[in-house]
């Protein structure tokens, strides 16, 4: 690395330690939205950048390093065969669940290798859409019927959107496809099959690394103080719990806390699989890295391991300094969790009740522009629920919320060009917005 790219490192190093460290907690920021922007950005570098984007730029630099342009060509590409194209992209981005932003590196490093431009999005929006787990909760949460149009609508909207790309921009795709093939073809390294598992190692690493629970639990309170009847059941999320007393957010939105005392029970929803799997998230995260570690020593010459360093930079380059912008952005305009932003909750509650296409629209359009963390949409569309939101928009939020964003949107931007951006992101709202119409008439 240049010393100007040394400067750059230290600099990203330092505003980074500073967003972790921002005063939130204090009056200086209290309930206005420049103090929802800095939550909405010191939670986002606690709990997505180390875990999350950092694995996502070194993936992103080996598919652009490790992986040969021919095999990309070969399953990805404009001439590819379409029902293997479009099924790679959606499996590999729901295998992922990775939020909005998590998902870019990989994206742009895919789509530079030669992939077509329709697989390319079908992965950008399969990644955080498809999210199993989420669908889950969706179901669990929000209700069956919801559930099932969650998942059915993001399975078809991948490959739907990625085919409506293609068709729009396949004269110039045909050239880049042409283009690609003229190129010679580079002498393979070694055995495809190392890759993959050198790539597999790395996507276990940050799956496992990031298994989330979803705190939410039912609560079985006591009719008194260490009494033996249970007089009624709570549901929520938790947002602390110590010895003395646990602090829930109920499906309403309000949060109360119950002393330890009257707790007779608590019973979580996810499952004893997923939750085992959770507790040892990290071990299995750690001997995927520890695995990673042998491969690379025993397959990659320096050269190759230098090249990989120097394209991951690139990739960080580009993309952080973007991504701090649109949360920023997100947080002051739509303020973060319970706190506020300069568009008030309420007002988007009112103004998507009932089944209108303008409900469904303004749904779809505030799902774009906010950011949610990973399975963070689900309570927040059941507190705009509990406000009076149509089940229709609700769903429309849900198919255009996970997968656009601020951030998203302006990282984007720099890969593909702002037109096809602006298609991108309006394939998806109008998609969304006819899905939403569709789901509330017959959920009426």
């Amino acid at each position: 690395m240049r010393k100007r790219d040394w400067l750059i490192l230290g600099a990203m190093i330092g505003v980074f330690a500073a967003c972790l460290l921002l005063p939130v907690g204090g009056t200086w920021f209290g309930g206005n939205a420049l103090g929802a922007a800095l939550r909405l950005v010191k939670s986002y570098a606690r709990e997505h950048v180390l875990l999350c984007l950092v694995p996502a730029l070194f993936i992103a630099g080996a598919i652009a390093t490790f992986i040969s342009q021919a095999s990309v060509m070969k399953y990805l590409g404009a001439k590819a065969n379409k029902l293997l194209a479009y099924g790679v992209a959606s499996v590999s981005g729901s295998v992922l669940a990775v939020c909005s932003c998590t998902v870019l590196p990989l994206f742009a490093g895919i789509y530079r290798m030669g992939a077509g431009l329709g697989p390319a999005t079908a992965f950008l929006y399969a990644g955080p859409a498809i999210n199993v787990l989420a669908i889950v909760l969706t179901a669990g949460v929000l209700g069956f019927e919801l559930g099932v149009a969650r998942a059915v609508g993001a399975v078809v909207f991948a490959v739907a959107i990625g085919a409506l790309m293609q068709v729009l921009y396949r004269k110039e795709q045909a050239q880049r496809a042409a283009a690609a093939a003229a190129m010679p073809t580079p002498k393979v390294a070694r055995p495809l099959w190392k890759n993959a598992l050198v790539l597999a190692a790395m996507v276990a690493a940050l799956v496992f690394a990031n298994w989330a629970v979803s705190g939410r639990l039912t609560v079985g309170l006591r009719c008194c103080p260490e009494g033996s009847t249970v007089t009624h059941y709570v549901e929520g999320r938790v947002i602390s719990e110590t010895p003395e007393s646990l602090t829930i957010e109920l499906p309403d939105g309000q949060v109360r806390t119950y002393d330890q005392s009257w707790i007779a029970s608590t019973e979580l929803l996810d499952g004893p699989t997923y939750r085992a799997i959770h507790s040892a998230r990290f071990y299995i995260a750690g001997a995927a890295v520890a695995a990673l570690l042998v491969m690379l020593a025993a397959w990659f010459p320096r050269r190759e391991l230098v090249e990989w360093s120097r394209s991951t930079w690139g990739f960080a380059k580009q993309i952080l300094p973007l991504l701090l912008i649109g949360v920023l952005a997100a947080g002051l305009l739509f303020g973060y969790e319970r706190q506020a932003g300069l568009i008030p909750r309420e007002w988007v509650a009112s103004a998507v009740g009932g089944n209108s296409v303008g409900a469904n629209l303004l749904a779809s359009l505030a799902g774009a522009m906010m950011y949610f963390a990973t399975l963070t949409e689900v309570p927040i569309v059941q507190g705009l629920l509990a406000s009076g939101m149509g089940k229709g928009p609700a769903l429309a939020l849900l198919l255009a919320g996970p997968a656009l964003s601020l951030p998203n949107l302006l990282v984007i931007r720099s890969v593909i060009g702002t037109e096809k951006t602006l298609v991108y992101a309006s394939l998806v709202v109008v998609m969304a917005t006819i899905s939403g119409l569709c789901f509330g008439f017959v959920a009426h």
